[in-house]
């Protein structure tokens, strides 16, 4: 018997075998169908960008979606989204505001006074707010909720893998050698808690002339393809660099946007997605 033991209010009455933590409220009315992380390893790959338009890609097709901001220092997801209204706090926990399509976003950027005042925090104070997001936050019925992982393997992935039922991943990697050697290193670390790899999506892969529509890769040749056969995970598919994306992400209108090629991958994820779908209200539980 752990020491934890002698403090559960179960003590003496259990078989002595691990028991699941006593959910919260909040998970209580909260049922989750797949936690998939969207992950890179390297900052600036247009990551965010590509956890909006997924989330918006599923949406479209009818799936009820939510989004957890998991980079807790550099939140951007409320920015692209346009929302501004802050956390609704109930006896039961966190109500997350809801975008204009119906898409659910719990950051911490809607808890500050201003989205622009910094978080200065350790590691381990992180890891609490990351768990507290997962407990305290009345998500409702969703199909998916996507995390946002910040760029590295560090504190916060390891948090997310340890703590959160991550059922799979989608990989966000651009055509630079760099860029693969760094998003290598968060497959690697991904493999080693053996969850599922729903794609690898190469952002940034060409751009367009708006005049001619030649196709420039500007980044170098794409690698996506090789790098998901190296890895041994799917393709998704490659993305070209969208001022039109930019322009609506600033604005805070990312459900505006519109892309075939964005299109045919949000079609091939969800149909990964749709594999062994269940809604299994144990998800709910802290893996701690």
């Amino acid at each position: 018997m752990s020491d934890s033991c002698n403090t559960c209010s179960a003590a003496g009455t259990c078989s002595g075998e691990s028991c699941p933590p006593e959910l919260t409220e909040a998970q209580k009315a909260s049922r989750i169908g797949k936690v998939v992380a969207i992950m890179s390893g390297k900052g600036g790959v247009g990551k965010s960008s590509v956890t909006g338009m997924l989330a918006v890609s599923l949406r479209r097709q009818g799936y009820k979606v939510g989004i957890l901001d998991a980079d807790i220092t550099g939140p951007s997801i409320p920015k692209i989204f346009g929302v501004k209204d802050k956390a609704n706090v109930v006896p039961a926990g966190v109500i997350p505001p809801t975008s204009s399509s119906g898409i659910k976003i719990m950051s911490l950027n809607l808890m500050l006074e201003n989205e622009d005042d910094p978080v200065i925090w350790r590691g381990p104070i992180i890891a609490q707010i990351l768990n507290q997001f997962w407990t305290d936050v009345v998500w409702g019925e969703l199909d998916y909720l996507l995390l946002d992982l910040p760029p590295g393997t560090g504190d916060v992935p390891i948090t997310i893998f340890q703590s959160l039922p991550v059922d799979g991943l989608v990989v966000v990697t651009s055509p630079q050698q760099l860029a693969n050697m760094v998003v290598r290193k968060a497959i690697k670390m991904a493999k080693k808690y053996d969850p599922r790899f729903y794609g690898l999506i190469e952002n940034m892969a060409y751009v367009e002339c708006p005049h001619c529509q030649e196709r420039m890769e500007i980044f170098g040749k794409p690698q996506g393809q090789a790098e998901a056969a190296r890895s041994e995970i799917p393709y998704l598919g490659e993305l070209p660099v969208d001022p039109a994306l930019a322009t609506l992400s600033d604005a805070g209108k990312i459900e505006e946007y519109q892309s075939p090629a964005f299109d045919e991958i949000g079609r091939r994820l969800a149909e990964e997605l749709k594999k062994n779908v269940t809604l299994n209200p144990s998800k709910l539980n802290l893996k701690m």
